[in-house]
């Protein structure tokens, strides 16, 4: 493979805190690389050094020669007067350089030069270089390249930056959470796009399943070391327990060895032989790994939420527009008791909105909302990321509350509980300018989250937190004893957290799925190629959360309806029941054999019944 890039021995440090040193490796023509490390660590400060937009303190970075390079900002911007085209021709590229260079050229009399301007444009295909950027800002579904910066949303802006980068065709290309903003159409779009396309890739991301279907290898930042696996992010969990144990297994031999060594020290007298030197200097090295600090094990965070009642909310033909925009349309639901409900749609179909007006922060045009007296709301949203920066983190929380109750008399200190979201005592006493932005993320989601509230509404909670972190959320939102609304485009991180979708399709549509996203996103390719098959001339739409022109249930309908959702549930905890049993390793061959032959057809009856129960609920009742 052709080396494209080579980093040897980078170091670098923000004052006393260092962020990794001596770290080595490199990237070569057709590797498609994704970096993992906890927020703080220092990935987008890598990126930065990479592109050439920060310095570093030691070490050699080594670019092959005539390499074009891409780079995706986390954060990009732009001067608020550009329009969207001319944004893809600011942020100067090679090719752009070129045309300006050209156009400079044929503005000079004499033309000085021309000749070898025009071999460098048909070679870097600069002549079209107008229209591919319209082509992918359309495949980006941008289409008003006259649109002012300023007027778009953070997804729109990413998407132009997007463009932006994609536009050059870069042989290597750096993306700093490329899909953060995005929906999860464009999502999906940006997988499809880079597993076609023919670069080397670097890129940084909490997106897991993007991860997965996009990279080969992983590079992880731990401890200020780096440490590299070949294989995706399912492969990279594997290896890198397994790295883990060991590496807390060699801690605990050292600390066991180290107490004999300490008492041999402190026995010994002050003037030495040479075997006791040489046995003094290994002490040191022996002490160095004893202290090294060992990785915590997983520890369940099991808070006890405060008491919630069984009213939650009920919504009762709630209308908002905008304008031509409509976000609901004669809505109405009934939230119930420990429901967990992810919601998903393009950008601009409504989502924020429709949290907003159940936070109380925005009116309906017309309905009720009427919210239960027990529930006590937590909410986390895209803008409420406003701290005093000369604040320590501790004392940030401790102003919420001293303490978090879990339950049966056990109880959290402000500072184990941060503790537990990974900040480290050192940190937990550091100020809060210093802090990275995702941990500025991580620290405002503990503030949402020691007010101890029933009711946990997250909007885009997973945008610049780190995988790690995301871990831990959802473990604690699993055995979260309340409600959650979870408004995401991480499919992953719904797929572990939400029992069902609320789908807004855009003017007010919004479907009720039942199942998590992938099962909504093989629900969708099932019935496109069904549809498919039968040549339907219109697409049938499944049923709208409220939609007065339909047909109800027939009595027989009803109660077969009611009957399939007790056969599903008590199907859905049978496969629970198999999967533990076959995973539990206590089984004989016999009875191994019997379940394995069960599971196949369980899940076959259940997706039957499942789909029988679909087309149900388009019919109301």
């Amino acid at each position: 493979m052709i080396p494209y890039l080579q980093v040897e021995n980078l170091t670098k440090s923000f004052g006393d805190l260092v962020l990794f040193h001596e770290i080595s490796f490199g990237i070569a023509q057709g590797q498609r690389i994704g970096l993992i490390a906890k927020n703080g660590s220092g990935k987008t400060t890598l990126l930065n050094i990479l592109a050439g937009k920060e310095g570093h303190d030691e070490g050699n970075i080594t670019f092959r020669r005539d390499l074009r390079v891409g780079y995706l900002e986390q954060s990009p911007s732009y001067p608020e007067e550009l329009t969207v085209l001319e944004a893809c021709f600011h942020h100067g590229n090679s090719t752009v350089e070129l045309i300006k260079e050209y156009e400079k050229c044929m503005e000079t009399p004499g033309n000085p030069g021309l000749e070898d301007l025009l071999a460098r444009m048909e070679h870097e295909k600069a002549w079209d270089y107008e229209r591919r950027a319209k082509q992918i800002l359309s495949q980006l579904k941008i289409r008003h390249f006259d649109q002012k910066i300023k007027h778009l949303s953070g997804g729109q802006l990413k998407r132009v930056a997007l463009a932006n980068v994609l536009i050059n065709e870069p042989d290597l290309l750096i993306l700093d959470e490329p899909t953060n903003h995005l929906d999860l159409d464009m999502t999906e779009w940006l997988e499809e796009y880079l597993n076609r396309a023919n670069l080397s890739l670097l890129m940084v991301t909490h997106d897991r399943y993007f991860l997965d279907r996009v990279c080969s290898e992983i590079i992880e930042i731990d401890k200020k070391q780096i440490y590299s696996y070949k294989g995706n992010y399912s492969y990279y969990l594997e290896k890198r327990q397994e790295r883990i144990d060991a590496t807390n297994a060699e801690i605990a031999r050292a600390n066991n060895l180290y107490r004999t060594e300490l008492e041999w020290m402190r026995r010994m007298p002050q003037a030495r032989g040479h075997k006791a030197r040489y046995r003094e200097e290994a002490f040191y090295e022996l002490e160095k790994v004893a202290k090294q600090r060992s990785y915590d094990a997983n520890v369940k965070l099991d808070v006890k939420a405060s008491y919630i009642g069984s009213k939650i909310f009920e919504a009762d033909h709630l209308c908002k527009s905008f304008g031509d925009i409509k976000i609901l349309d004669d809505f109405s639901y009934i939230f119930a008791r420990y429901e967990k409900m992810g919601i998903v749609g393009n950008n601009g179909t409504g989502k924020s909105t429709f949290i907003k007006i159940l936070m109380g922060l925005e009116k309906p045009d017309s309905g009720t909302l009427d919210i239960g007296e027990t529930v006590r709301f937590g909410y986390y949203s895209q803008e409420g990321l406003q701290f005093d920066e000369q604040m320590k983190v501790i004392d940030v929380i401790t102003d919420i509350a001293e303490v978090i109750e879990l339950g049966n008399g056990k109880r959290l200190t402000a500072s184990q509980f941060l503790q537990h979201f990974l900040f480290t005592p050192e940190t937990q006493h550091s100020y809060v300018y210093k802090l990275s932005g995702g941990e500025r993320r991580r620290l405002y989601l503990c503030t949402v989250l020691m007010k101890n509230p029933n009711f946990l509404v997250l909007d885009e909670p997973t945008n610049d937190l780190d995988i790690v972190t995301l871990q831990v959320l959802e473990e604690y939102l699993q055995s979260f004893k309340g409600c959650v609304i979870v408004v995401s485009h991480d499919r992953y991180f719904m797929d572990k957290v939400v029992d069902h979708l609320l789908v807004f399709k855009g003017q007010g549509d919004i479907r009720d799925f039942p199942g998590n996203y992938s099962d909504y996103r093989d629900w969708k390719l099932a019935k496109a190629e069904h549809e498919k098959e039968a040549v339907k001339p219109k697409e049938e739409k499944t049923q709208r959360v409220r939609l007065n022109d339909k047909r109800r249930m027939t009595f027989k309908e009803r109660k077969e309806f009611e009957q399939l959702e007790k056969e599903i549930a008590d199907l859905e905890a049978e496969k629970k029941q198999l999967e533990e049993a076959l995973c539990s390793g206590s089984l004989s061959v016999e009875e191994l054999t019997e379940k394995s032959k069960r599971l196949p057809m369980l899940n076959d009856e259940l997706d039957e019944k499942t789909m029988r129960w679909l087309e149900l609920s388009e019919i109301e009742a």
